[in-house]
């Protein structure tokens, strides 16, 4: 399986393979008009037009791009319909795929009234003044079935400044690639329910985000936008970014029974014991006391075909839920990837250097969307290993109750139900301690108040160093070498987690009293 991890490594008898992919993807093109100085210069200098006579000049173009709509829908003999009221595009798109039996080429144009980023005139102090603001007008979707990535949409907004969004698919992308290269699978929606290869889809897979993008897109645009030939426009080019991203990893398991006896004690995990702090470290992020923000964790179980898990952080999401009761999504979804960082040359204090910014939606990213989904993905696969571990069994429980030697040294047991016992499990399980470990001033911050004289804080520590040396002689963590922090064993990820599940369950209350 491409991604081995202790998930991956305890379930390894009931999955049959492991699939990270990019899902839904959308990318928003502009041309280089954003002020509304930008507007007066196109008018006055470019156009060489009174600017009360710009917006009827824009509306007979609009006429224009709808005009084009229904003549390319005639050449390629595909319907060209208005929509008014309530629609659903993509259910009249399946149904008109399903109607003619397409495998590739347009399948429909669809025109209805939206509202976005428009022109009006307002008066001036010496002159009329165009300005960008909100309004209705036609959009005109393209829908096509491409011989590369499937089935695609190119929408495009009627009246200046052409706003354009493209949406495409990754699993449909990879279903075309892995049928060139004769690749057997079986895909069900948007997702594979069996790969002959799945280390050869894998490899196929990875290299969506680094495709050639702009030229892509570009190639797409221009179909749907004539107007990018007239001489006025002849030399602007969109700017394209990532409006929109999906990555998703699917564990496809051998049985329906097997992830449907797993998934009710997945969804009671992540809701009951993932904090704000485990989320923002799954996401590669550490929760700050300046985070500007909200940290949401949603359950919604009338959903078909199951309960689904959302953890949001602003405006992006991390996922879990079934698809078709034999896979396991985690879907990592980046709307706002200024939360982000990306390394790329910047001026810091006048020198210009190499260093970790704010990643920005711009395409050239496209490669660290990927990075930070992925790495998304696996921590959060690799912090439900402990759901259900079937070494956690009642001869290990009892083991943990007596005493055992570390070196030279005797420790006692573990009380695993007692309140002083689960505050220290759930310091050592904090979410920020999963990537880089602990120390034990870690621990000692989240056991203890700050003591006010050096004597009471060095008495803290020895005990901190105490129950550490405790969890370590059990195997629960384990030190470092030539460093003073430990990390969690998959025994001791385990062991703790199933004692504070089973206290929070049982004993809510108390619990809540005592930590």
């Amino acid at each position: 399986m491409p991604t081995i991890n202790s998930f991956t490594k305890k379930f390894a008898d009931s999955i049959l393979s492991v699939l990270e992919c990019h899902d839904r993807v959308i990318f928003k093109g502009y041309l280089p008009f954003f002020k509304n100085g930008d507007l007066h210069r196109l008018c006055d200098s470019g156009l060489g037009m009174r600017r009360k006579d710009f917006v009827p000049f824009l509306e007979g173009l609009s006429e224009e791009l709808v005009e084009h709509g229904k003549r390319v829908a005639a050449e390629a003999g595909a319907p060209y319909r208005f929509l008014q009221g309530e629609h659903t595009k993509e259910q009249i798109i399946r149904e008109e795929i399903a109607k003619r039996s397409l495998k590739e080429g347009l399948v429909a144009v669809l025109c209805c009234m939206e509202t976005g980023r428009g022109v009006k005139l307002r008066p001036g102090k010496d002159r009329p003044e165009l300005y960008f603001t909100s309004r209705p007008q036609r959009v005109v979707y393209f829908y096509s079935l491409d011989p590369e990535f499937g089935l695609i949409h190119v929408r495009i907004q009627t009246f200046f400044p052409y706003s354009v969004q493209v949406y495409v698919n990754g699993h449909d992308w990879l279903a075309r690639q892995m049928n060139e290269k004769q690749i057997g699978f079986l895909q069900s929606d948007n997702a594979f329910v069996q790969l002959d290869n799945p280390e050869a889809a894998q490899r196929l897979a990875d290299r969506f985000a680094h495709l050639n993008w702009i030229k892509i897109l570009d190639r797409w645009v221009r179909r749907a936008n004539p107007l990018l030939k007239k001489d006025w426009l002849n030399r602007c080019q969109y700017y394209w970014v990532i409006d929109r991203a999906e990555y998703s990893t699917d564990v496809l398991f051998r049985s329906r029974e097997d992830l449907q006896a797993l998934y009710p004690r997945l969804v009671d995990h992540s809701i009951q014991q993932f904090s704000a702090d485990d989320l923002m470290k799954f996401l590669g992020r550490k929760l700050y006391p300046q985070f500007d923000g909200e940290i949401l964790t949603l359950g919604r179980k009338k959903r078909a075909p199951g309960t689904r898990v959302k953890h949001r952080m602003k405006g992006n999401w991390l996922k879990m839920y079934d698809k078709f009761e034999r896979i396991l999504r985690i879907e990592t979804v980046i709307n706002q990837p200024g939360e982000f960082h990306v390394r790329r040359r910047c001026i810091r204090k006048g020198v210009e250097k190499m260093a970790w910014c704010p990643m920005n939606k711009g395409v050239s990213n496209f490669y660290r969307y990927l990075e930070v989904a992925r790495a998304s993905n696996r921590r959060y696969l690799e912090a439900l290993a402990v759901v259900d571990a079937p070494s956690v069994t009642v001869r290990q429980l009892d083991q943990l109750s007596q005493p055992v030697s570390l070196g030279n040294r005797k420790r006692r047991g573990l009380n695993l139900m007692h309140a002083e016992e689960q505050k220290l499990f759930l310091a050592v399980l904090c979410g920020d301690n999963r990537i880089n470990g602990f120390r034990n001033h870690d621990i000692l911050k989240a056991l203890n108040e700050p003591a006010r004289d050096a004597a009471e804080r060095r008495r803290q520590t020895q005990r901190v160093s105490r129950q550490l040396g405790r969890l370590r002689a059990h195997g629960l963590i384990r030190k470092v070498p030539r460093a003073h922090r430990y990390h969690v064993t998959d025994k001791g990820n385990a062991v703790m987690a199933a004692a504070v599940r089973i206290r929070i369950k049982e004993f809510p209350k108390e619990l809540k009293t005592a930590i």
